[in-house]
C-alpha cells in the first residue's frame, strides 16, 4: 500500500500517461474502443479502481490531495480560457451565438427538468452530480472538474457524471453525425439561409491557417508558470473577494476570478502563445486522476438511473431545439454544432463541423471554445436550481 504523497502523485501521472499513448497509438479495434470511451474517461475509471483496491492509504496521501487538487484546477481553467479571443467569437455573427445560447438554455432546462423527475430515484442530492455534468455539457471535462471544486461535490458523484458523460455523449455524436444527411431537408423546413455562415467560415479559416505556431519549451514553460501563478494569486483573491461578500463560497470566487483573468490575458501576446491546450490537457489529466483517486467503484451502484436521467436532458434539450430552429429559421449545421459545441466541447464540435464541409472547423472550434467561458458560472446557476428544488 502507498503511503508517500510523492509516489501517490507519481503513480497518477503514469497512468495517465499511459492511458493517452495508447489512445494516440490506438489501431483497429482498440481504436473505436477509445472513441466510445476516451482516455480522459478511463483515467477516472483506473483511478477509482486502484482506490478500491486499496493501492494508496486514503490518509497517508491525504495531504498531497489537499495541497494539489484545486490549486491545479485554477492553473487548468487559466490555461485553457487562454484560447478563447472573446473578439473572434463575436465574429460568429449573432445568428450562430443565438444558436449556441440557445443549446445552452435547452440544456439548462433539460438537467433541472429531469432533476425533477428522477430525484426520488438518484437521490435528492444528485443535484451535485448532475451540476458537473453540466459543466462538461456547457463547456468541457475542464468545466466539469471547476464545477466540481467551486461546489465541493463529491468524487463519487463526479463518477456517476464521467459515465453519463462518457455513455449519453458518445451515442448523441453518433446521432448527430448520422442527421447530416438530413441538412437540405430540415434547412428547408426551417427555411433557414446559409449565406453568412459560408463567409464567416471562410475568413475564420484563412486567419487560423496564418496564425498557426509551433509549441516548443519556451511556450511551455511561460504557459505553466503563467497558469501556476495566477492559481496562487486567484486562491488569495478568492478568499479576500468571499470575505467581502459572504456570498456564495470562496472556492467560486476563485473560479470566477481565474476566469476573469484568464478571458482579458486571451486578448493580449499572451493569448497567442502556442501551448496552451497541451498544458491545460496536462493539468486536466492530472486533476482527473487525483479526484478519482478519492472514490470507490462501489459507490457507482445507481448507474443505470443515472444514464437514464443524462438521456431525459438529452431528449428535452433535443425537442426544444427542434421547436427554436423551426421559429428562428436556424440551419442544421448551426443547430447542431452548437449542440455537440456545449456537450462536447473542442474535441468533436470541430468533427461535426468539418463533416459539413472543411471551411466550417474554425467555427466549430470557436463555438467550443466559448462553452469553455460560460460552462462553469452557468452550471453553478444550474446547479443552485436543481438544489433549489430538492
Amino acid at each position: 500500500m502507498i503511503t508517500n504523497g510523492f509516489t501517490y502523485v507519481a503513480v497518477l501521472l503514469f497512468m495517465a500517461g499511459v492511458l493517452v499513448t495508447l489512445e494516440k497509438s490506438a489501431k483497429g479495434g482498440l481504436q473505436k474502443f477509445f472513441k466510445v470511451i476516451p482516455a480522459v474517461v478511463l483515467c477516472y475509471l483506473v483511478a477509482m479502481l486502484l482506490c478500491t483496491l486499496k493501492v494508496w492509504d486514503l490518509g497517508e496521501t491525504k495531504a498531497a490531495y489537499s495541497a494539489l487538487k484545486n490549486n491545479l484546477t485554477y492553473a487548468m481553467i487559466f490555461a485553457m480560457l487562454l484560447r478563447c479571443d472573446i473578439r473572434k467569437v463575436l465574429r460568429l455573427g449573432p445568428k450562430m451565438l443565438l444558436g449556441f445560447f440557445s443549446a445552452t438554455l435547452t440544456i439548462i432546462i433539460g438537467f433541472v427538468v429531469a432533476f425533477v423527475l428522477m430525484k426520488g430515484v438518484i437521490g435528492s442530492d444528485a443535484w451535485m452530480g448532475l451540476g458537473a455534468l453540466c459543466g462538461s455539457w456547457i463547456g468541457g471535462s475542464g468545466n466539469m472538474v471547476a464545477v466540481q471544486a467551486a461546489l465541493n461535490i463529491s468524487e463519487a458523484d463526479m463518477g456517476y457524471a464521467l459515465v453519463i458523460d462518457s455513455i449519453d455523449y458518445s451515442l448523441w455524436v453518433m446521432f448527430l453525425l448520422w442527421a447530416i444527411q438530413l441538412a437540405p431537408k430540415f434547412n428547408k423546413w426551417t427555411k433557414a439561409d446559409t449565406t453568412k455562415l459560408d463567409e464567416v467560415s471562410v475568413k475564420l479559416e484563412e486567419e487560423a491557417k496564418s496564425n498557426s505556431k509551433p509549441v516548443n519549451f519556451q511556450s511551455l514553460i511561460l504557459l505553466i508558470g503563467c497558469s501556476f501563478l495566477v492559481s496562487a494569486i486567484a486562491t488569495n483573491v478568492g478568499a479576500k473577494l468571499y470575505s467581502w461578500t459572504s456570498f456564495s463560497d470562496k472556492a467560486t470566487w476563485t473560479v470566477l476570478f481565474v476566469t476573469a483573468v484568464a478571458l482579458i490575458a486571451a486578448v493580449t501576446p499572451l493569448g497567442k502563445v502556442a501551448g496552451s491546450a497541451e498544458v491545460s490537457n496536462l493539468l486536466l489529466y492530472s486533476v482527473i486522476g487525483l479526484l478519482a483517486s478519492r472514490a470507490s467503484l462501489l459507490e457507482l451502484g445507481d448507474a443505470p438511473a443515472w444514464i437514464l436521467t443524462g438521456f431525459i436532458v438529452l431528449f428535452i434539450h433535443a425537442g426544444l431545439m427542434l421547436l427554436i430552429c423551426k421559429l428562428l429559421k436556424l440551419d442544421l449545421f448551426t443547430a447542431g454544432v452548437a449542440s455537440l459545441a456545449n456537450i462536447g466541447g473542442t474535441a468533436s464540435a470541430p468533427v461535426l463541423a468539418g463533416s459539413y464541409s472543411g471551411a466550417l472547423v474554425p467555427v466549430g472550434i470557436l463555438m467550443a471554445l466559448m462553452g469553455y467561458v460560460v460552462g462553469t458560472p452557468l452550471a453553478v446557476v444550474c446547479a443552485n436550481l436543481m438544489k433549489s428544488l430538492a
